[in-house]
């Protein structure tokens, strides 16, 4: 089944607010890399999506959300944020690809990072990159999806269990991007 994906104004962070922070929850549970620990509470979870609505609500955060059938749960998110600093205009940061671990396996992470990239590229930004533990599967999905690797920094970040582990930066031009 194809996802749905729907962008989130701040009203639709605000109002969607509990359920990305239970799906954030279930992927750091899972053992994914994003920038938290293991043990992050509901509480913790969504204070970190209060702290993204400035961004979106001034349009330098684009968000996204999948639900894999009309009117079903969250599944799935994506983000990118752009530069503001006048000489990097042109280039965005891919943040926080995530589908929740049930959802895995339907192709959701593909057509979140593609609906991103197409999305990124109509407002004009020519660059996107990311950073993603190396070795992890969201490292396959990059790599598959025609992303660079730009290098690899040795433990430049821990697991959710806290242990390190090395990072992969990755970039993409993205062609056809309006100017």
């Amino acid at each position: 089944m194809t996802a749905a994906i729907t962008a989130l104004s701040a009203a639709g962070l605000r109002a969607h607010r509990d359920e990305l922070a239970a799906l954030l929850r279930a992927v750091v549970s899972d053992g994914s890399s994003l920038g938290f620990l293991a043990g992050l509470d509901r509480a913790g979870a969504a204070a970190w999506w209060d702290s993204l609505l400035p961004a979106v609500e001034d349009g330098t955060l684009a968000l996204w959300v999948s639900r894999s059938g009309a009117g079903g749960p969250v599944d799935g998110t994506v983000s990118w944020h752009r530069e503001s600093k006048p000489n990097g205009r042109h280039r965005a940061e891919l943040r926080k690809l995530m589908v929740h671990p049930a959802a895995r396996g339907r192709g959701t992470a593909r057509a979140l990072l593609a609906h991103a990239e197409v999305e990124a590229a109509g407002a004009g930004v020519l660059l996107m990159y990311l950073d993603t533990q190396t070795g992890s599967a969201a490292e396959h999905v990059y790599r598959s999806a025609g992303w660079v690797e730009a290098g690899t920094i040795p433990d430049y970040a821990t697991d959710p269990e806290g242990r390190l582990h090395p990072t992969t930066f990755f970039y993409k031009q993205l062609r056809g991007a309006r100017g």
